[in-house]
């Protein structure tokens, strides 16, 4: 199981550029992709999301290439020389004075190095592969290594779901029982004498126990807890499938709270609530 949350950085030379990726991702219903890379790889973008496809499946991720002069000489001095000599051939021709600075000189050497020539994306995309594969499993280590601490809770959480669901079936088979002597004395200290046995005391106490019957809410609750465990434990997307069982989970805790009638249960019922909504939250964090 993973997390959506992670960071990944990766690095990798091209001539003169020191190439640099950086990938992030936080939750998100679906995958929503973004990246920023330099205007002359723009190409690039199809298969950078290609590649991160492979790896992601929910979450927004966002993707940063950079370059920057690093690796080689910082310039090619023969071409420096080559353009300040062509500029001064010009300067001559046109009659215009030409002295050349410092400045003007770090100027044609930015344009004429490595650094200043990004190079096609084509010829770029080796190392850009490079670098963004590396982050990529720099993020898929920190997005498993969350993970493995979320089951953990999620497991946790689920065993006091469970707990407190055989609690409730425990308490379940006594509710109407309960209810029959409750009525007997309601009966009594109304000054009406009626036996166990009588027929209008066994109707009440049936259709009591008819409506209060939560047998198969639980049934259906050990299910769905089984069917959570098993596929928090499985492989590839869990948090789609995973909410769709805790609404199912919560839509049958909440029908028996509202038909036990009985405050053992009710109480119970709200600790199963806590529990549902704090798996809820952390449910949203997962792939």
């Amino acid at each position: 199981m993973n997390s959506m949350t992670g960071f990944g950085r990766g690095a990798a030379n091209f001539g003169a550029q020191a190439i640099t990726v950086q990938v992030n991702s936080v939750n998100r219903r679906g995958l929503d992709l973004t990246m920023a890379l330099p205007d002359a790889w723009d190409a690039l973008e199809a298969s950078v999301a290609e590649a991160v496809r492979k790896v992601v499946v929910r979450g927004k991720v966002h993707v940063v290439v950079e370059a920057s002069a690093g690796g080689e000489s910082a310039w090619n001095e023969e071409d420096v020389a080559d353009t300040l000599d062509r500029l001064q051939a010009l300067a001559r021709a046109r009659g215009v004075p030409f002295a050349p600075t410092a400045e003007l000189l770090w100027e044609i050497a930015s344009a004429t190095d490595g650094g200043g020539k990004l190079g096609t994306a084509e010829q770029a995309w080796p190392a850009v592969e490079q670098a963004l594969l590396a982050a990529l499993r720099g993020l898929a280590a920190m997005r498993a290594k969350e993970g493995e601490a979320l089951l953990v809770d999620f497991l946790g959480r689920i065993a006091k779901l469970h707990t407190q669901v055989e609690a409730i079936a425990a308490r379940a088979p006594q509710v109407a029982p309960a209810y029959r002597e409750q009525l007997l004395q309601r009966l009594r200290g109304a000054g009406l004498e009626l036996d166990v046995s009588d027929e209008r005391v066994l109707k009440e106490v049936a259709l009591f126990a008819d409506r209060c019957d939560v047998s198969e809410e639980i049934t259906r609750l050990r299910s769905h807890l089984g069917q959570l465990r098993e596929l928090l434990r499985s492989e590839g997307e869990v948090g789609r499938k995973a909410e769709f069982i805790l609404q199912e989970i919560g839509r049958e805790v909440h029908t028996i709270g509202s038909k036990a009638n009985d405050l053992a249960i009710s109480q119970r019922v709200i600790e199963c609530k806590n529990e549902l909504e704090r798996v809820r939250e952390q449910m949203a964090n997962v792939e």
